[in-house]
């Protein structure tokens, strides 16, 4: 499996480019790695913590910006099985985080304090998928 920790320059310009002044839910889905791999010389480097205690420290440090610009986390679920899909592809975090705007979610990541505890998620995660969506209206049938 090709693992997925930031977005590419691409995929962030795409995403940049679609409309910012509406709210947006994320689709998280996040592998822990079985150790936290944190960058040589870092105050955690030796802690010998998992992926898991990393995250919690992610969570943690960015749970203020989270506040401060609005943000949510909408749904959180325990990952169970695939029933359609890679088999090879099991999740330790599942959760729709909802943010008010893009620019909110924009505003997140370049925040200098969230820029500096990301180095907790980047230790902490084996593979990710973070997918944008839009609010749609719910219904009682599929399609």
């Amino acid at each position: 499996m090709t693992a997925y920790i930031d977005p590419d320059r691409e995929q962030f310009e795409a995403f940049k480019a679609l409309d910012r002044d509406q709210p947006i839910e994320m689709l998280n889905l996040v592998r822990f790695r079985a150790k936290a791999d944190y960058p040589v010389g870092h105050a955690l480097a030796d802690k010998d913590l998992t992926g898991a205690e990393a995250y919690r420290q992610y969570g943690a440090e960015t749970a203020p910006i989270i506040a401060r610009i609005g943000a949510s986390i909408l749904w959180r679920g325990a990952f169970q099985t695939t029933l359609i899909g890679p088999q090879d592809e099991a999740w330790d975090e599942v959760f729709i985080a909802r943010y008010p705007t893009a620019h909110a979610f924009l505003e997140m990541v370049t925040d200098p304090v969230y820029r500096s505890a990301v180095v907790h998620r980047q230790a902490a995660v084996a593979t990710s998928r973070l997918i944008r969506c839009g609010t749609a209206q719910g219904g009682a049938s599929f399609g």
